[in-house]
């Protein structure tokens, strides 16, 4: 038995940043070969990003990846990289690859085999698919090489175990949702006991657009047990040495004891997951500041929340516009946030300009009764409002709606989903109260009022006005749609199986389907659910069908 030493490389990468991204594996390869590693591997596609798109249509970006895996060839003396990259054939054929590199030389490339066309993923769009296995030797150690969906599926990995590899490397980017670490421990555990051998599996991390990657690169020895994991939502390099058959190869200092990773909690991993996918898109699109309005609610309480924990307080503004409906408690507790927050914060009625509309459309409307006509005003001024800060100072005007308001509809085009992200897009309401409470646990001193917290939701857009005059309560809405959206359910399905009345279930059918011309026309948001609105789940805007 010997020592087989192998680096994963859990880096941060940026489509299109392909010198950034060069830069930030050149910088991984020198850290594994401090290491004295034998291996290092860093994630799918890392030259150019993931997921790239139709970047991939460009035959200048193909080749400026190309050049930019050459120059990481000198690095590669004492040390065999596997390295993520777009590959082009003669005959115009990409492949997503995985090069192998040492000495100097481009040794091997490895095809992606199994593409993903499912969910957030369409690589059959770009990709040709690769039909053979591919294994090295590193040292004595024969070594298989995957990438991502490779490894979800079974074939793959009984190859390369048929072929003799003792231990198999996964370059993966893939995406976040709640509980995807458990079902990817599971997994990746139960390839290595079926087939007999190690597992080394390297994620990316960081938020491109709607995606947040969380990294948690793991190592797997042939037991099913994990013998190394790295951090969760943060760059990282994890470095095992892994006991395994072969002559002995060279001798080196001993690693340190791997200090073990804390698994976080369902609720707290989304969190981070938020403040990583907004901090990413802030980061990497060239924003100052992000600007919201706050309104009292616990949308946008913990947007603000969130969005302070991940830019800093500086870098986050905020508008109190009320209006005529608008409660003195409402506008206290947002007064109140901001300044418990730090952020910079100005009050801005809307009355005038509600007054100014109401006249301007008044021979129009005449005889005709208030609806959600003039309450929609109200949002769109608010929406007007802050994007002309956006306009004006460069800043990035995040949404607050919530995944039940976008499910059903309850939003107002070019009002509240006015915007450059909707940060909390894929979290339901009864998530978003599981969020605030837990940041307010978080800290000796809770952020988010009390009061908040307890207040019946409502958009103060109309006297009285509470949610649940026109949704069901929360609880039972979140229940409708997660069997609707997420699971694909039948009407009759969700009435059986959630125990919902008739007549309601019927109702949040028909405000869901209808509801699609509006969510077309959203900013992209952070996903955290297994089913997003978007990428994820893409219906058409004209549709006949109806269940009920």
């Amino acid at each position: 038995m010997s020592k087989l030493r192998i680096a994963l490389a859990q880096l941060n990468t940026t489509v299109g940043d392909i010198e950034g991204n060069q830069g930030r594996i050149a910088e991984a390869i020198l850290r594994a070969k401090a290491w004295f590693a034998d291996l290092v591997i860093v994630p799918e596609l890392a030259l150019t990003g993931y997921p790239p798109e139709d970047l991939l249509l460009k035959p200048q970006f193909i080749d400026a990846n190309e050049r930019a895996l050459k120059r990481l060839l000198p690095l590669t003396q004492g040390i065999v990289a596997i390295v993520g990259y777009v590959q082009q054939q003669r005959d115009g054929s990409l492949y997503n690859a995985a090069a192998v590199l040492a000495g100097g030389r481009r040794l091997a490339t490895y095809h992606k085999r199994c593409l993903p066309n499912y969910g957030v993923f369409d690589e059959k769009r770009y990709f040709t698919p690769g039909s053979e296995v591919l294994l090295l030797q590193v040292g004595k150690i024969p070594v298989g090489v995957t990438i991502c969906e490779d490894l979800w599926e079974l074939q793959p990995a009984r190859d390369l175990a048929k072929a003799g590899a003792q231990l198999i490397v996964n370059l993966s980017a893939s995406p976040y949702h709640a509980g995807k670490l458990a079902l990817r421990q599971k997994l990746f555990s139960k390839r290595a006991k079926e087939n007999g051998v190690c597992v080394a599996f390297c994620n990316l991390i960081g938020g491109q657009d709607e995606l947040v990657f969380d990294g948690a690169s793991l190592v797997v020895d042939a037991s099913g047990s994990i013998v190394g994991q790295a951090r969760q939502f943060a760059e990282d390099l994890l470095v095992v040495d892994l006991e395994l058959a072969s002559k002995s190869l060279p001798q080196r200092p001993a690693l340190p004891a791997l200090a073990k990773q804390g698994i976080l909690k369902p609720v707290e991993e989304i969190y981070e997951a938020l403040s990583l996918g907004l901090k990413d898109y802030v980061r990497k699109n060239g924003f100052s500041s992000v600007v919201l309005g706050l309104s009292g609610g616990v949308d946008s309480a913990l947007t603000a929340t969130i969005a302070v924990d991940a830019l800093g307080s500086s870098r986050v503004k905020a508008l109190v516009m009320p209006s005529r409906f608008s409660s003195r408690e409402t506008q206290q507790d947002a007064r109140k946030l901001a300044e418990t927050l730090g952020i910079e914060s100005w009050d801005v009625s809307i009355e005038s300009l509600f007054v100014s509309y109401l006249k301007t459309l008044r021979r129009f409307f005449r005889s005709m009764p208030a609806n959600t006509t003039e309450q929609n005003i109200q949002a769109r001024i608010r929406g007007n409002l802050l994007m002309a800060l956006s306009n004006k100072f460069g800043w990035l005007v995040l949404t607050t709606g919530n995944k039940s308001e976008t499910a059903t509809g309850y939003t107002t085009l070019y009002g509240d989903m006015a915007g450059g992200l909707a940060l909390i897009k894929d979290v339901p309401k009864t998530l978003v109260y599981q969020l605030a409470r837990y940041r307010n646990r978080r800290r000796n001193k809770p952020v988010i009022p009390q009061s908040i917290l307890q207040r019946a939701p409502t958009a103060e857009l109309a006297l009285g006005q509470k949610d649940q005059d026109t949704l069901p309560p929360y609880e039972m809405l979140d229940r409708i749609l997660q069997a609707y959206v997420e699971e694909n359910r039948s009407l009759k399905q969700i009435i059986q199986g959630q125990r919902v009345p008739v007549e309601v279930a019927q109702g949040v059918v028909k405000m869901v389907d209808r509801s699609e011309y509006k969510r077309r026309q959203a900013p992209p948001g952070i996903k955290i659910t297994p089913r997003a609105f978007g990428r994820d789940r893409r219906m058409p805007i004209t549709n006949q069908y109806q269940e009920c």
